[in-house]
């Protein structure tokens, strides 16, 4: 585990001069595409979040397609292909982008490109959801359909297109910043609901989005962070959560005074929590890993000290290699965990 120095600074200057000015884009996009009433001027939005076709031919060692689950709610996913020719199983990771519920898709270059990266690094079948985004449709849209992915799957008849190696008994479930949050939720339902054939063995949430009505250390001292702010995370909030929801909420409070969810009776997997020390939801993530520990579940933290809220989408960055090596590991170890489980 990387632990916080005492005076750490962000890595963000680290980040090559396309990377800043692509995040400066992204920002303004975000900032003058909300309106005062809450909505989202989506015409704008759309003007700045780029998108990636899939593309059956090889590229960058990964092959990509679209596959339809619901057309009336626009709810498909891309399935990232490696190019290994492999003998053995091959394991799955259902993945769930961030943008706070409200941004982004599983086609916007981010994260296509993400996703891209941690296929051909760990050699897994990537499933990338696109749901449905707030303000437009609140809680719980996205996770019934985050959840209707996870069923869709775990029916035979609806595996055609994956290759004959992958194994749904090696599955990962995981998602960065809102897709973290999704990723949990997910896997809270999945051991409520009892799917048939695939098996959750691990979760893997990197800088999740999680919060409170508690104002935290991190969010009172990190003010001038790159990519998101405290007034930004709470305006997601409340574009996300019903009407009349505070930020206690158990979507966003998962372990707080409302919590719904008590996860020590679920058989739940074994779980990285990945948090950067520039992130104003630090502490909030750190409170997810430690709630996790306090049920009695199998977690680990891995933290770096001077990486910022979304460092994982420039992979010139150390510490976005080290993240690389850790999810790999990860994924192998419990693969060889599950492997003897079942001898």
């Amino acid at each position: 585990m990387y632990k916080m120095s005492n005076n750490p600074t962000s890595n963000f200057q680290d980040v090559p001069w396309k990377h800043r000015f692509f995040s400066s884009m992204i920002g303004f996009a975000v900032n003058f595409s909300r309106r005062s009433d809450g909505t989202i001027n989506r015409y704008i939005m759309n003007l700045f979040d780029f998108k990636a076709p899939p593309s059956q031919q090889l590229f960058d060692g990964v092959k990509t397609s679209d596959t339809v689950v619901d057309a009336t709610r626009n709810l498909y996913f891309r399935l990232f292909l490696p190019s290994l020719n492999q003998d053995d199983d091959v394991p799955v990771i259902v993945y769930f982008h961030g943008g706070g519920f409200a941004y982004l898709s599983a086609s916007s270059i981010p994260c296509d490109d993400f996703c891209r990266r941690l296929c051909k690094k760990t050699g897994a079948v990537i499933i990338s959801v696109n749901y449905r985004l707030a303000p437009e449709h609140k809680y719980p849209s996205q996770y019934d359909d985050g959840f209707d992915v996870l069923k869709f799957i775990d029916d035979k008849a609806n595996t055609k297109n994956l290759p004959f190696n992958v194994n749904l008994k090696q599955c990962f479930i995981a998602g960065d910043s809102a897709g973290g949050n999704l990723a949990h939720h997910m896997a809270v339902k999945a051991c409520e609901y009892g799917l048939r054939n695939v098996k959750l063995i691990g979760l893997i949430a990197i800088q999740p989005f999680f919060g409170g009505e508690e104002r935290t250390e991190s969010e009172t001292r990190i003010v001038d962070a790159p990519i998101i702010s405290v007034k930004g995370t709470d305006w997601l909030w409340k574009a996300f959560l019903p009407e009349g929801s505070d930020r206690n909420h158990p979507a966003c409070n998962v372990f707080g005074p409302k919590s719904v969810h008590d996860i020590s009776r679920l058989k739940f997997p074994a779980t990285m929590v990945v948090v950067g020390g520039f992130d104003p939801m630090h502490d909030w993530q750190i409170r997810y890993y430690e709630g996790l520990k306090k049920c009695g579940k199998e977690a680990c933290l891995i933290e770096y000290p001077h990486a910022f809220h979304t460092f994982y989408g420039v992979p010139e960055l150390k510490e976005t290699c080290l993240l690389m090596e850790a999810v790999k590991g990860f994924i192998e170890r419990l693969i060889n965990l599950n492997k003897e489980g079942c001898s």
